[in-house]
């Protein structure tokens, strides 16, 4: 990739709620990229620029998702593009194609399990031989999951010699709200389904993104149920048939180190007892009308909590491994924002910063997090983008 290029990394949705966030947040970052802001709307790129705080020289870019030259003369100009212009199956492929074509890295927020296996399937090759690094879901789906389980099995080698075979990762605390992109990205996939059936057979198998790998039955994550292991009752995890489908992914692009035979689940932990019985069920609710579009309550693409709730949210994750020889690894993830948005913004902007300056081992390809990154963006994520990593036992 030549480094000659005007940017090292180029925002693009700018002018939407997620993507203004990541721009916010490069205003702020000591040592940020050479960047740019890009949408459609030049008159709405300024305006963004000016609320945000942002120089009046930094660098304004229209391009269009209808108008494919405009996506190839964007990014013939810089090094990465980080898009969060959504949903992804409406929108993004277009601009994965101009990037793979030109060799220009690329990070989303996708947690579009069919649109990511198309990618996959469609553009692997082609970007290997261009060197153009794509990189799905890389916001708050999937990198607490996907980085807090490469976290914990590199933990189990150093204390066993191998990596736990059986995983559950146990969503302890969630104070935020609903990104109204991921809300727009499951209506689009409920919708994709309910046009061709055959869909939910893919959008139900855990090993669909692992390039035709299938390893052991996995746990339907369905069920609500007392968990030994955890120490409660758990429910469905609206966000668990996109990460585990990425943990195994992960797995397999690495050519499994946690396993052929390696088990994941997520799931919402509720507590004990009667009220986490009770607690468990009413998630549970929460969840099936979240994977069916987030409900008439879920905020609409571009909208999004004011910063005071932003600034009170938070989220917690603890995985439990148990290694074959019978012992157990507790690790917790944070993050110190609402998931959908202020943390989001973060991560992303982050891995992208990452990927261009601290990953040029790299080849091309459709990577997950884990894969891309491997351990090494744990340290960023905990200085700058305000998420814990901590081995507990």
């Amino acid at each position: 990739m030549a480094s000659s290029r005007p940017f090292d990394l180029i925002v693009f949705g700018s002018t939407g709620f997620t993507g203004r966030l990541v721009a916010e947040y490069l205003v702020r970052r000591e040592g940020a990229p050479r960047w740019a802001m890009a949408g459609r709307s030049l008159e709405k790129l300024e305006e963004v620029r000016d609320e945000i705080g942002a120089p009046k020289d930094t660098p304004l870019v229209v391009a269009d998702t209808s108008e494919p030259a405009s996506l190839v003369a964007m990014v013939e100009q810089t090094q990465c593009v980080v898009t969060t212009v959504g949903p992804y199956t409406l929108y993004g492929t277009p601009l994965v194609e101009a990037c793979v074509e030109m060799g220009t890295d690329y990070l989303d927020l996708s947690g579009e399990v069919l649109w990511m296996r198309e990618t996959i399937e469609r553009f692997s090759e082609r970007a290997a031989e261009t060197g153009a690094r794509i990189v799905h879901s890389a916001g708050f789906d999937s990198i607490p999951f996907d980085l807090g389980v490469l976290f914990l099995q590199e933990e189990a080698k150093r204390r066993f010699g191998s990596a736990c075979s059986r995983v559950r990762g146990r969503v302890i605390d969630m104070r935020g709200t609903l990104s109204g992109g991921t809300a727009a990205s499951g209506q689009a996939t409920a919708e994709a389904v309910a046009k061709d059936p055959s869909l939910l057979q893919a959008l139900m198998n855990p090993f669909c993104l692992s390039n035709g790998f299938t390893g052991v039955d996995q746990p339907s994550g369905q069920d609500i149920e007392e968990d030994l292991v955890a120490g409660g009752w758990v429910a469905p995890f609206f966000m668990a048939p996109i990460n585990t489908k990425n943990v195994h992914r992960s797995n397999a692009l690495l050519g499994h180190p946690y396993g052929e035979d390696f088990i994941y689940d997520e799931m919402f932990l509720t507590g004990t007892g009667e009220a986490g019985e009770q607690a468990a069920r009413g998630m549970a609710a929460i969840s099936q009308a979240m994977l069916g579009g987030g409900g008439s309550e879920a905020p609409k693409p571009g909208e999004g909590p004011s910063k005071e709730e932003r600034e009170a949210g938070g989220y917690g994750v603890m995985f439990f491994g148990t290694h074959a020889n019978g012992e157990t690894i507790r690790v917790r993830v944070s993050g110190d924002k609402d998931p959908g948005y202020g943390s989001t913004s973060k991560i992303i902007a982050e891995a992208s910063i990452q990927l261009i300056e601290a990953t040029p081992e790299l080849g091309g390809g459709v990577w997950t997090p884990a894969a891309a990154f491997g351990s090494a963006l744990i340290p960023t994520l905990v200085e700058r983008a305000g998420l814990t990593f901590e081995v507990l036992d």
